[in-house]
């Protein structure tokens, strides 16, 4: 599958809340191949999925978007993407430099996300003793790989919304 080359087009001004991101030509085709690449991967993987159907008779589309919702689930809740954003981009930080990170988010809402995402696999809390005792957030190998494998969409949404282009653009 070939990706578009429409984008939208966007001029910044100052009511924007950030400029678009400005990278070379060279580096600008070489993200759009890697999401390429990755739509590539993408379909490959559905079709081997589905190819699956004699070795589960019982298994039908119902029962396969509910399986797909049920692994995307973890996504899907206020702020649970922005701060497993925060912690792929900025990596590891303290509960304060969190809620600085993420604008408009409450203490007991960081709080309780945080304790949601560890909970999942997605977040891993490290204790360094102290004095004073240090709390530090970071993602776990299976966060880290779920920011991986989310960077090329991402990344196909920046382009599409025109806040990623290529320098001479």
């Amino acid at each position: 599958m070939e990706l578009s080359s429409r984008t939208v087009s966007v001029v910044w001004d100052e009511n924007m809340t950030t400029p678009p991101l400005r990278v070379s030509r060279e580096d600008y085709n070489d993200v759009r191949s890697s999401i390429e690449n990755a739509i590539s991967l993408g379909g490959d993987i559905r079709g081997i999925l589905e190819s699956q159907k004699e070795l589960n008779p019982t298994n039908d589309l119902h029962n396969e978007v509910c399986r797909a919702g049920e692994a995307l689930s973890v996504f899907g809740s206020r702020w649970t993407i922005e701060i497993l954003s925060a912690l792929y981009i900025a990596g590891p930080r303290r509960f304060n430099q969190m809620k600085n990170l993420l604008e408009g988010i409450s203490s007991r809402t960081l709080s309780d996300k945080l304790r949601y995402l560890a909970e999942e696999g997605l977040v891993h809390r490290q204790v360094t003793e102290g004095p004073p005792i240090r709390v530090s957030y970071l993602l776990t190998e299976h966060g880290r790989t779920c920011g991986r494998l989310l960077s090329p969409l991402v990344a196909h949404l920046k382009i599409h919304l025109g806040t990623v282009i290529a320098q001479d653009e």
